[in-house]
């Protein structure tokens, strides 16, 4: 399922990886997450879901609960489909001290530290497009994911 076709308040869980990943990676990734995703059940009821790479750098879970709830045992068994993939593919999708933002086109990332320092410094600036990695739903996700510094928690850094 195209995570488009999802409502907006469908669940999101964002992994944001390490490392930019290859498109071979992507590729295989998704094919892996296919399969996930067709036997993803709560209480043995199939959940509503998608799945998706975005600029080859975030792994993105979308879940519409409106009919069936992700329980503890399908948040689980997606948390160990995507440590699968941090082993298969040595990968870190659980650093949340590492921070995203657009430069130009390219996505770039770097130590929270660092990027408070860069604001500090001017390298970086209010206006900086970043990647709101704690939004919750799939209409946050639309509207809420890629905003300025000035319009997500990273302005607490400012």
């Amino acid at each position: 399922m195209n995570y488009k076709e999802l409502a907006d308040h469908s669940r999101v869980w964002i992994y944001q990886s390490n490392r930019r990943l290859t498109d071979t990676e992507v590729t295989e990734i998704s094919r892996y997450a296919s399969k996930f995703i067709d036997q993803w059940a709560a209480h043995g009821s199939d959940l509503q879901a998608a799945f998706e790479v975005f600029y080859n750098q975030f792994i993105v879970l979308f879940a519409d609960e409106s009919q069936v709830k992700a329980s503890g045992c399908s948040i689980d068994s997606s948390v160990r489909f995507i440590k699968e993939i941090e082993k298969e593919y040595h990968l870190d999708l659980f650093d949340r001290l590492n921070l995203t933002y657009k430069s130009g086109s390219d996505v770039k990332m770097m130590a929270m530290a660092d990027f408070q320092t860069a604001l500090e410094k001017g390298e970086l600036n209010e206006k900086t497009t970043v990647f709101n990695n704690l939004i919750g739903t799939k209409g946050d996700f639309e509207t809420k994911w890629e905003v300025p510094v000035n319009e997500s928690w990273h302005i607490k850094l400012v």
